[in-house]
């Protein structure tokens, strides 16, 4: 249940909101990557209702060669008044002048998870070692092709010293959820964002991986060069970073800035 403090919040802000939004509603274009897809699904009815606006929203990665992926679609001349996405992908969009440098705003944190099909034994992965012992024993792996899952590849494999001895088993899996793959059957442990993790149904979350492998993934909102909207855009970024946001920020799995 939302906290009294939780309520009051998010009724001052909806009338600063109202106040600060446009006389006339807009059509806010939206581009979100997964990781912060559950948030943002629990926050746009809230927004809509506050402004007046109205979000329509293009679901993609914030990096990979897939059509979906949100600079790919900022390549192919897609419209978009709003990205939200990987920080890092965010920064290398406005050093190539495709998205406004000063409109900016880190939103929240992510973790990587673990899961396994709903039911099964949940390796205890609370140790690196633990961890390690995991994913030398499974099957099968999978793992995004966003942030976590470049990271997994480049760079955890290679930390735990497992690299050769999972490369046969171990997988990116493009446009998929990975949950959605390990609750199937088609693969023993899945690795995502923790709240990419956490809605897939037919699925059990282990634990995030220990924090001395862990790799901490910011999410960040910006308003692309060319923006039909700017200034509604900045009202949704605002909201989206507000104090009345953290509370389903939360929820989803992540850390709010």
């Amino acid at each position: 249940m939302p906290t009294l403090k939780h309520a009051v919040q998010k009724s001052i802000l909806f009338g600063l909101l109202l106040i600060a939004s446009a006389v006339q509603a807009e059509e806010i274009k939206v581009m979100t990557s997964g990781g912060f897809t559950a948030a943002y699904k629990a926050l746009q009815p809230q927004f809509e209702v506050a402004s007046g606006h109205m979000l329509v929203t293009a679901w993609g990665p914030s990096m990979g060669k897939a059509p979906e992926a949100i600079p790919n679609r900022l390549e192919r001349g897609e419209p978009a008044d709003v990205v939200i996405m990987v920080g890092y992908a965010l920064g290398n969009l406005i050093k190539q002048g495709k998205v406004i440098a000063d409109s900016r705003v880190d939103l929240a944190d992510s973790r990587i998870g673990m899961a396994v099909k709903a039911g099964t034994t949940k390796p205890d992965i609370s140790t690196v070692e633990g961890l390690k012992t995991a994913m030398l024993n499974a099957k099968s792996i999978a793992y995004s092709d966003s942030a976590s899952g470049v990271y997994i590849e480049k760079e955890l494999f290679k930390k735990l010293g497992i690299e050769d001895q999972v490369k046969t088993k171990a997988h990116m899996i493009q446009k998929t959820p990975v949950g959605s793959l390990v609750a199937s059957g088609e693969y023993e442990l899945g690795f995502q964002q923790v709240s990419e993790i956490l809605p897939v149904q037919g699925i059990d979350f282990v634990a995030k991986i220990p924090e001395p492998v862990q790799s901490v993934t910011t999410f960040s909102a910006g308003i692309p060069v060319g923006a039909k909207h700017p200034e509604a855009a900045r009202a949704l970024i605002r909201y989206l970073a507000s104090p009345a946001a953290r509370e389903d920020i939360i929820k989803s799995g992540l850390d709010p800035k």
